[in-house]
C-alpha cells in the first residue's frame, strides 16, 4: 500500500484527493521511477552473488538435463559419475603420477666449441662475482671437455651430462657416482629451474680436480688374460 501511494504521488496525485485514473503508459514509467530508487535495492544480492547464483543455476539446469537423458534418471547420473571417478581412480593408481621427461633432454655443450682451460676459466669468474648457477655449468661442460682432451671420452657434441656421467663412470669408476651426482646438478640448474649455491660449485670443482689426476681404469681383454695365464703356467714349469 505504501508503494502503491507513493507510485501514486509520484503521477501527480496526493494522498487526500480521491484516486486519479491515468494512462497505463504514465503509470508504468511512474511506476519504473518509483522502484528504481535505491531504498528498493538496498537488500539485493551483490555481483559476485549474483554471479554465483547464475552459475549454480547452470550446474542445476545441466545436471538436470543430464539427469533427464540417462536412463534411471537422477539415481543412473549418480551411477554413472561414480563409474567414471572409479575408472579415473584405478588409472591414477595404475600408472602413477604423471612424472616430467628428463631433464638432461637438452644438450651439454652449445654450438661453440672451448677448451677444458676456457670452460674453467669461464666457471672461475662467475664464481668470482657469485653467479653459482653459471660456475656450476661452465665447471661441469670444462670437466667433461677434459676427458674428451684426455681421449677418455670420444668427442661428441650431441651428448648430454647424463651421457657423459654414464660413459665418464665406465672408465673412471671410482668416481661415478659423483659423476652422477654433478650430471644431476648440472641438469637442475640447467633445466630444472633450480638455484645453484656455493658448496654446489665447489663439489664439481673438487671432482674436476681429483678426475685431472685419476688415472683410468685399464680394462684387460679376454685374449690379453689367456696370454697372461699362459705365460704364468709356462713359467711355473720351466
Amino acid at each position: 500500500m505504501r508503494t502503491t501511494a507513493r507510485v501514486v504521488l509520484a503521477a501527480g496525485g496526493s494522498g487526500d484527493e480521491p484516486p486519479v485514473t491515468i494512462g497505463r503508459d504514465p503509470a508504468r514509467e511512474a511506476a519504473r521511477r518509483e522502484l528504481s530508487k535505491g531504498m528498493y535495492h538496498e537488500n539485493d544480492p551483490g555481483l559476485l552473488q549474483r554471479a554465483l547464483n547464475a552459475f549454480w543455476g547452470w550446474i542445476g539446469q545441466a545436471l538436470g538435463s543430464a539427469a533427464s537423458a540417462t536412463p534411471g534418471g537422477a539415481v543412473g547420473l549418480v551411477v554413472v559419475i561414480l563409474f567414471v571417478v572409479a575408472v579415473l581412480a584405478a588409472l591414477w593408481w595404475r600408472l602413477g603420477t604423471p612424472r616430467r621427461r628428463p631433464a638432461s633432454a637438452a644438450v651439454l655443450f652449445d654450438e661453440r666449441p672451448r677448451s677444458a682451460a676456457e670452460h674453467r676459466a669461464a666457471s672461475e669468474a662467475h664464481a668470482a662475482q657469485g653467479h653459482w648457477n653459471q660456475a656450476v655449468q661452465e665447471r661441469m661442460r670444462a670437466l667433461v671437455r677434459s676427458l674428451e682432451e684426455r681421449a677418455l671420452l670420444d668427442v661428441r657434441p650431441g651428448r648430454t651430462a647424463d651421457e657423459a656421467a654414464d660413459e665418464a663412470g665406465r672408465v673412471l669408476p671410482a668416481h661415478t657416482d659423483r659423476l652422477r651426482a654433478a650430471a644431476r646438478e648440472f641438469d637442475d640448474v640447467t633445466y630444472g629451474g633450480r638455484t645453484a649455491d656455493e658448496p654446489a660449485y665447489h663439489r664439481l670443482a673438487e671432482l674436476d680436480h681429483d678426475l685431472e689426476h685419476t688415472r683410468p681404469a685399464l680394462v684387460t681383454s679376454p685374449a690379453g688374460a689367456t696370454t697372461k695365464a699362459r705365460s704364468t703356467r709356462q713359467g711355473a714349469a720351466e
